[in-house]
């Protein structure tokens, strides 16, 4: 009897240990990218990046040939709900954060957050600073079309680059980025590559969906968030190469 108990008694024991160690072993996970090296450098990197990528998104969206794809997608959602950018994108990064928390949540950082809030709510600004500013009304009309090639452009270089400034700083993933490399390990046989590109394609033909039977109509260009979809991830990553070659704080 006594053996049993002693027994018993262990057997609670460890279990209350390996609990402790479970624990201990999540909040570890959940707290990996707020201990990176250099955290405030580079929290002030990440900051200002994702600022930007809210600058520039705005450019293309005035532009109106093409966006990233969970843009794109947002935009028509957000456009058919007759929601802000900011509002709609941030109510459904939220979810998306529960999913992380509950099967990646290394994968979060300040940089997660920042990303969850910054991007669309400083686009929507932007927006509507180029609308009060006039640059809306006459961005698309035929005899400033060599304005708006070169906004498209410079937007579109500075998108790229403060993408890669964030994704490479190791600070945290957005949840739309975050998502899909928690499924890809889930399924390894398929290369990533793949199931990004087809990810990015959901996000398109959703978008589409919404665009098509929204009131406002089609927001973005169909063709250029396509080739957007197939070109960033390369274009990205070759630039992240590019920082932690030539910029100290990103080989750390």
């Amino acid at each position: 009897m006594k053996n049993t108990e002693k027994t018993g008694g262990t057997t609670a024991g460890n279990g209350g240990a390996g609990d402790a160690v479970l624990r201990k072993g999540y909040l570890g996970r959940l707290t990996s990218r707020f201990r990176v090296k250099n955290f405030w450098k580079k929290f002030v990197f990440v900051a200002i990046a994702i600022f930007l990528m809210g600058f520039s998104l705005s450019f293309l969206i005035e532009a109106s040939w093409g966006t990233d794809p969970y843009s794109f997608m947002n935009l028509n959602i957000a456009g058919k709900l007759g929601w802000t950018l900011g509002n709609w994108q941030l109510m459904l990064n939220a979810a998306m954060l529960l999913f992380m928390l509950a099967f990646g949540p290394e994968h979060i950082g300040a940089g997660t957050i920042l990303n969850m809030v910054l991007i669309g709510y400083t686009a929507d600004f932007f927006c509507w600073l180029w609308l009060q500013l006039g640059l809306h009304a006459v961005i698309c009309l035929p005899e400033y079309f060599p304005l708006r090639v070169a906004v498209f452009a410079c937007a579109l270089f500075f998108f790229i680059v403060t993408a890669a400034v964030y994704m490479n700083c190791d600070m945290g993933l957005s949840p739309y980025d975050a998502a899909i490399k928690i499924v890809s390990g889930w399924i390894p046989r398929i290369p990533y590559f793949a199931i990004r590109i087809a990810y990015d394609l959901l996000a398109v033909g959703i978008g589409l969906a919404a665009g098509l039977t929204s009131v406002r109509g089609l927001q973005g260009s169909l063709l250029g968030t396509v080739i957007m979809a197939f070109a960033m991830g390369p274009a990205i990553s070759t630039v992240g190469r590019l920082m932690k070659k030539h910029i100290g704080v990103f080989r750390e």
